[in-house]
This record gives C-alpha cells, sequence and structure tokens, in this order.
C-alpha cells in the first residue's frame, strides 16, 4: 500500500478532502494506518489530476509539487473580477471581443519565460499573512512579479459553456489553496469557434512550470487582445509524470473500499519518478544504503537515479564520481523466498 492514487478531483472539494477520503478509504478497507499527502494543490473550484501519495511515496510528494502541469482552462472575455475568476465581483468591463485568429496571434507572447503578477486572491503571504485574507478584508494588495515558464500554450478544440454554478452553493469564496487555481465547470464539447468569428469565451491548453498562476495567465491575455476576461473553467490534465488516463473519481475509491480492492487502484511508488532510471542493487548493496552508508566503485553516470533491490524501492539516491548516495531513502522491507 506504498504509492499513489490519482484521483479526478471533484468540483466543490479541496485538496485536503481528498486526501481525507483516501484515508477513510483505507480505513475502511481494513489497511490500516498510512501517511497520505497530495502532490500538488487543487482549488475547490477546478477538477483534475490530483496525485496522492500513501505510504512511503509521501517522501516524493515534494518531487511532484515541484513539477510541471498542463490544464485546459477557458477565458470569459469583457469582464475582469476582483479574483480573476467568475467567483469575483466584476472590476472591470470591454466591449472588444477578439477573433481566434487574434488569440492565436499573441499566444508566443506568452510562451517561454514570463515575468507575471499572481493575483491578489491567491495564497502567497504578505508581511505573514494570506494575500487572500488581506483581500477579503479590504485592504489594496499588491503582488512582486514573479518568473515562470509556460512550455505550450494553444487553443483547445474544447469550449467552455453554460453559466457558472458556484459549488459551495454561494456562500462566499472558498479558500485558494495554491498557484493553479480558478473556478471549474466541465467545457461542452463542440465545433471549434470559426477564425474570424468574435469570441465570447476561449478554451486554451497550457504546460507550465510550477508557482504558474493560470488566473494571471488568463487576464493577461485578454488584456494583451484590448479587452478583459477572467476564467471560468480550469480542468487539470497532468501533474509530473501523472495524467487522466489512471485517474479514478471518489465513488470508485469508496467502491473499491467497500469490496477490499483498494491495492488494486494504487499505482506503485515508482510511477512517480518515471522520469529517472532504475538503478539494481545487489541485497548487500542495498543494505549498505539503508544504513546510511556510501557505495562506491558504481559503474553509472552521474545523476539522480531510483535504487532497487530486485522490485523493492530502496532509496533515490544521487551518483557522482562513481559513487552512490542517498538523497531520500525507503523504509521497505524485501521479502524473499
Amino acid at each position: 500500500m506504498h504509492g499513489w492514487v490519482i484521483v479526478d478531483k471533484p468540483l466543490g472539494l479541496g485538496s485536503t478532502q481528498v486526501v481525507s477520503a483516501v484515508k477513510r478509504a483505507l480505513r475502511q478497507g481494513g489497511y490500516g494506518k498510512f501517511k497520505v499527502g497530495h502532490g500538488g494543490t487543487l482549488d475547490p473550484l477546478a477538477t483534475g489530476v490530483l496525485p496522492v501519495a500513501v505510504g512511503e511515496a509521501t517522501k516524493l510528494a515534494g518531487r511532484m509539487l515541484d513539477s510541471d502541469k498542463v490544464y485546459d482552462f477557458t477565458i470569459r472575455f469583457g469582464e475582469q473580477t476582483d479574483t480573476l475568476d467568475a467567483e469575483g465581483v466584476v472590476i472591470g468591463t470591454s466591449d472588444v471581443r477578439p477573433t481566434l485568429a487574434q488569440v492565436e496571434a499573441v499566444l508566443p507572447r506568452f510562451t517561454g519565460p514570463i515575468a507575471q503578477v499572481p493575483p491578489a486572491y491567491s495564497a502567497l503571504k504578505v508581511d505573514g499573512e494570506r494575500a487572500y485574507d488581506l483581500a477579503r478584508a479590504g485592504e489594496d494588495v499588491v503582488l512582486a512579479s514573479r518568473d515562470v515558464t509556460v512550455h505550450a500554450l494553444k487553443s483547445s478544440p474544447a469550449r467552455g459553456g453554460g453559466p457558472f454554478a458556484p459549488a459551495n452553493g454561494g456562500g462566499g469564496l472558498p479558500q485558494r489553496e495554491s498557484p493553479e487555481e480558478a473556478p471549474l465547470h466541465h467545457p461542452a464539447d463542440g465545433p471549434p469557434p470559426r477564425t474570424g468569428e468574435d469570441l465570447n469565451e476561449v478554451t486554451l491548453t497550457a504546460h507550465v512550470s510550477k508557482g504558474t498562476y493560470i488566473r494571471s495567465l488568463a487576464r493577461d491575455i485578454a488584456l494583451a487582445l484590448g479587452s478583459v476576461g477572467h476564467v471560468t473553467m480550469l480542468r487539470r490534465t497532468k501533474a509530473g509524470p501523472f495524467d487522466l488516463a489512471p485517474a479514478i473519481t471518489l465513488d470508485k475509491l469508496s467502491e473499491a473500499a467497500t469490496a477490499r480492492t483498494l491495492e488494486h487502484l494504487i499505482l506503485p511508488l515508482r510511477a512517480g519518478l518515471d522520469d529517472i532510471p532504475a538503478l539494481s542493487l545487489t541485497p548487500d548493496q542495498a543494505g549498505a544504503l539503508r544504513q546510511g552508508r556510501v557505495l562506491s566503485g558504481i559503474a553509472a553516470d552521474a545523476g539522480p537515479y531510483f535504487a532497487c533491490d530486485g522490485d523493492t524501492p530502496v532509496a533515490l539516491v544521487s551518483v557522482e564520481d562513481h559513487q552512490v548516495r542517498v538523497v531520500r531513502g525507503f523504509n521497505l522491507t524485501m521479502s524473499r523466498t
């Protein structure tokens, strides 16, 4: 039970609530107590890929937080809100509506290394206080620009449609948890807009570095088009190595707990390190690493490795000058027959 549960996070729940649901499922299935944590926060009003680490995989959650993400998001043109999403108060309007050709023409300006100003309604701290708390209290919040990287940005065939319905029953703004946040409704499938058609909204796909604020990206794209806008939909389709293919709903998680088949839904710990080569160890070498010793004379190129004793993860290691040092050890025991 050490590995990853990839949840397709539903609308209206925070990431910590999803972690609680996984803990509850483990208890219901009689699997015992395990550490559980998420690898990349999603706002309650966003959906999509939320990697949840179980057991020793929690030691890799930090790497997941630092990984790239991919999002689909919809910009609605004509109104800018104080939160930069559909939950906020309108603070600016414009009659300008861009065409798809105009949208696609400005996207290269927001691709590559860029600087962006985070939303006032964000979890960043200002003098020890959360920015969203200060903003809700009516204070004028000005955040410093930060450097991020947008690896790819393109228009999506999906089109956002329908009015935004608050998932929290309209009872005020939910607490925001991370840079990758915005309200979400699922985009309605339909034909893409014609190139010369004025758009009320457009759906884009962005592959971004950690710390990128999708709401800020949407704001800046709308301004570059001579209009204003806000995000009405956000869905994360990839976080680090995990995409929607293995993602499960919380209903399926609950069903597996009842049937005591949760182990079939948990991806191996190794799945979170698919960008790192494996390093096979002998039992003696594995024992030495578990004791914190340095292995010498290892025939491997410099760099990070996932060290294993057979199929059992031993440690995330670093190789330099043919010496192997532990970066993060795993408390797992190999069973032998």
